[in-house]
């Protein structure tokens, strides 16, 4: 089956190139085109009353429609910002800055979560443990060891690592491990989409955080994360979204927040993203195209991509050079670690002149996979590489 009937806008923009780096900027699907006239269409309409159709009708079918992909009891429980940074560092602004804070997580984090912490470790009083994302093999022995030698206040870690595609260990697999007092957030960003992702034993304890501009295909400004149940945190970063419904109430000394995942709102966002993001869902909802049909569709194209490559046998591209050789331990993207950064560079610029898209972080290059690929698709590598 093919899908690429429901990605003409984009493909049409690129008929000469193979897109292999969906994990960072995804194509939008043709639904996603009319969604974004919808809202101008609503502000329109609407002007200062949109936002009482936003909260009223669309962020409501956004949260269900989130709520049913990933198997979480409670849709309420679900906040959006323009990205993950702003949604994690609320979770953050909810400790004393001047007690102690310590926190865990790997040394494999993207940029939204690493930076911020490194900016945090100048402050004396905080204290990050990393777990080595490597050997990958013995990742979740190391994670679970780190876990119990001592206790921290807060627990960071990837549903899937953004510079390898290997999947970490579910939270479910080690929550159980750490005290309630413990804020843990998981980034779902690769994985969410990608991954058959049940929420449903760990919403009341967990944050997780993801966003469209990935495998929910509907680009940038839709992040979102659902919030534990019933939590009594008080972000400090907060905005007026965060008690939008006591707004015409007279406003206390005492800051009041929302008693569902509103708390961690912000303020004034364009939703124009949430729009396309809600066609997206919607579309998938209405063909019947769950995150295990892609999920078993991209496997299909990654095992297809590799007999290519296994044909191709290229000198530095090769499944030798794989940083995991096993498509069960992977999202949606696979890694080759090459001898040099030089090399990949190279690699990489040839595979461009060649209509190849890649990405690449140092000396590692990436090719990730999508709905509008197909098994065909990958013999441009021939011609690219030749």
């Amino acid at each position: 089956m093919s899908y690429k009937q429901h990605y003409q806008h984009f493909l049409k923009q690129h008929p000469e190139t193979l897109h292999c780096s969906p994990h960072s900027h995804h194509y939008w699907p043709d639904v996603t085109r009319a969604a974004q006239l919808a809202y101008w269409d609503d502000s329109a309409k609407g002007v200062d009353h949109k936002w009482d159709m936003i909260f009223g009708e669309r962020l409501p079918r956004v949260q269900k429609l989130l709520a049913e992909l990933l198997d979480h009891p409670a849709p309420e429980q679900f906040v959006f910002a323009n990205n993950t940074h702003e949604l994690l560092y609320r979770v953050i602004s909810c400790f004393d800055p001047a007690q102690p804070l310590r926190i865990l997580t790997s040394d494999g984090e993207f940029h939204s979560f690493s930076r911020q912490v490194r900016r945090l470790e100048e402050r004396a009083n905080v204290d990050v443990v990393r777990v080595s994302c490597e050997p990958c093999a013995t990742f979740a022995e190391r994670w679970q060891q780190a876990v119990q030698q001592q206790s921290f206040d807060l627990i960071f870690c990837s549903q899937v690592f953004f510079n390898s595609g290997v999947v970490a260990p579910w939270v479910g697999t080690w929550l159980e491990l750490v005290p309630e007092a413990t804020q843990v957030i998981i980034d779902g960003y690769h994985g969410c989409g990608a991954l058959p992702t049940s929420l449903h034993d760990v919403a009341g304890r967990i944050f997780y955080v993801a966003g469209a501009y990935k495998y929910l295909q509907a680009g940038e400004g839709c992040c979102f994360m659902s919030v534990p149940k019933g939590t009594a945190l008080r972000p400090e970063y907060t905005g007026w979204f965060a008690d939008f419904a006591n707004l015409a109430k007279p406003q206390q000394t005492h800051v009041e927040y929302a008693s569902d995942g509103m708390r961690f709102a912000g303020a004034t966002m364009d939703f124009t993203a949430l729009y396309r993001l809600e066609a997206v869902l919607q579309w998938w909802r209405n063909d019947g195209i769950t995150v295990a049909t892609i999920h078993q569709y991209v496997q299909q194209l990654q095992a297809n991509f590799l007999a290519v490559v296994d044909e191709l046998e290229h000198p530095l591209l090769n499944r030798a050079a794989l940083l995991v050789d096993d498509l069960a331990e992977h999202g949606h993207f696979l890694t080759f670690e090459l001898p040099s950064a030089a090399e990949v560079a190279t690699l990489a610029q040839q595979l461009q002149h060649g209509g190849v898209e890649t990405d690449y972080r140092g000396k590692r290059l990436r090719f990730g996979f999508a709905l509008y690929h197909d098994a065909s698709d990958y013999q441009r590598l021939k011609k690219a590489l030749s």
